[in-house]
């Protein structure tokens, strides 16, 4: 359920930024503003949620907390830049993971 709350976190903004190609308006402004206090209390989420975080030995899966950090750092990048634009720079075409789950390695590979 985290998962996919934060994935359809993350995909609402990638969707808001990539809409249009600048900030034409007072209230497009505001509203990607709000998309940063957003993304700050999802990472403030997300790091809780690893601190509370009990991965047992025998899980086969766990949740890939840094690479959640990194696209939430990379998205609160696009949005920052795209509000105060620095100068006119081509896009970076690197696209998020998305995929947030980690295999555990198993017991039995050990030698």
């Amino acid at each position: 359920m985290p998962t996919t709350v934060f994935r359809c976190l993350l995909l609402l903004s990638l969707a808001i930024v990539h809409g249009s190609s600048y900030a034409a308006s007072a209230h497009e402004q505001s509203q990607l503003s709000l998309i940063l206090q957003q993304l700050d209390i999802i990472e403030r989420l997300a790091t809780q949620a690893e601190a509370a975080s009990t991965s047992e030995p025998d899980d086969r899966y766990r949740f890939d907390y840094p690479r959640l950090s990194q696209d939430i750092q990379r998205i609160r990048q696009g949005v920052q830049s795209y509000l105060s634009p620095s100068r006119a720079q081509p896009r970076d075409p690197t696209e998020l993971v998305g995929d947030y789950r980690l295999d555990t390695p198993s017991a039995e590979s050990s030698p």
